[in-house]
């Protein structure tokens, strides 16, 4: 009897599917695999857009590049507790002074885009960018406007033992009087410093810049005659004005303010002059839209708000509604606009 002789299955060797021949564990319908692929896609979306319309759940907080008491602090602490309000979160002042703002910028743009780190905005991130040449923040760049606030007048004042009583009688004066003229602006590369600048580019006149250290040692001094002449701001100086300390030869803004109706504008006299401090919202670059939109929308309404709108007022600004392209664009005119005056000045930091 033969053993029986178990014959081995030899291996087949797996080739690649040829033509149409699809195997069965891995058929699915050319549709459903594409359903599949976009529905993974869209999960991140649809999680961040779900995230966004929630916002906030918890508080924000709002920085501001300078000390509390300041115009930008003013600004913060108007708007601020509208949109608490409005939003139902707290939104919480963080004032971070220092490098002419710059210490609070940076400190926003290297938050985390999410919407619960605010910027303050003002004239003055306009302004770094051409005094101080190169920052490791730069505005236009590395913070997302969301929404202006206001524009604020500054003031041309004198003191009242320089004779002129208007503009073409100071600019008359200060050419026959040439070296007689001190000016008192806040700080070198200050907004009342380049208002001051462009009107001497603007009318050729000499006036010597005495750099202070902020707005009130200069007033000081104004008030006291060692300067005699000051672009400040209206809400600084409209209580001087009042009691008759200071005369106000003229405001810098395109239109008189409420605040001074008898007090003509700059530019009837220096037809394109204008200067103006303004306040805004702005967030790190990459915050997502859908707060960004959010935001714009209720800082918007509180500006229509008559209590909002008359403070605004009261302290000499206008309220400048839109959107925040609209801001964006603002910024990057006045970043071109004070540039010129900068460079053509030959302003630095001392």
């Amino acid at each position: 009897m033969k053993a029986s002789v178990r014959k081995t299955a030899t291996p087949r060797r797996r080739t690649a599917p040829r033509g149409n021949e699809r195997r069965s564990v891995t058929r699915l319908p050319r549709r459903r695999v594409l359903s599949l692929a976009a529905g993974a896609v869209a999960l991140p979306a649809v999680s961040r857009m779900a995230w966004a319309q929630a916002y906030p759940t918890r508080p924000v907080r709002i920085i501001v590049g300078a000390p509390p008491g300041g115009g930008h602090d003013v600004a913060a602490r108007l708007i601020g507790p509208w949109l608490a309000e409005r939003l139902r979160h707290s939104f919480i002042i963080d004032n971070r002074p220092g490098l002419n703002t710059n210490i609070g910028a940076q400190a926003v743009a290297n938050a985390a885009p999410d919407g619960y780190t605010l910027l303050l905005v003002g004239a003055t991130h306009a302004i770094n960018v051409s005094f101080y040449g190169k920052l490791a923040v730069d505005p236009n760049r590395d913070i997302a406007p969301i929404a202006a606030i206001s524009h604020t007048s500054f003031v041309m004042l004198v003191h009242p033992s320089v004779p002129a009583r208007t503009v073409p009688e100071f600019i008359a004066y200060a050419k026959a009087n040439p070296g007689k003229l001190n000016m008192a602006p806040g700080g070198s590369g200050s907004m009342e410093h380049l208002a001051g600048e462009l009107f001497k580019m603007m009318t050729s006149v000499s006036m010597l810049h005495i750099p202070y250290r902020g707005t009130a040692p200069a007033l000081i001094d104004t008030l006291g005659g060692q300067t005699q002449v000051y672009f400040a701001a209206l809400s600084a100086a409209i209580e001087h004005i009042r009691a008759g300390k200071l005369r106000a030869l003229a405001v810098t803004t395109a239109a008189r303010v409420s605040a001074l109706p008898d007090v003509p504008i700059i530019g009837e006299f220096l037809p394109g002059y204008e200067s103006s401090a303004f306040t805004g919202i702005g967030a790190p670059r990459n915050t997502p839209l859908q707060v960004v939109n959010t935001l714009n929308r209720e800082i918007n309404a509180g500006l229509s708000d008559p209590k909002i709108n008359a403070r605004i007022a009261d302290l000499g600004g206008t309220v400048i509604p839109g959107s925040p392209s609209d801001f964006g664009k603002f910024i990057a005119d006045e970043t071109e606009k004070w540039g010129k005056v900068i460079r053509a000045a030959g302003i630095k930091p001392e």
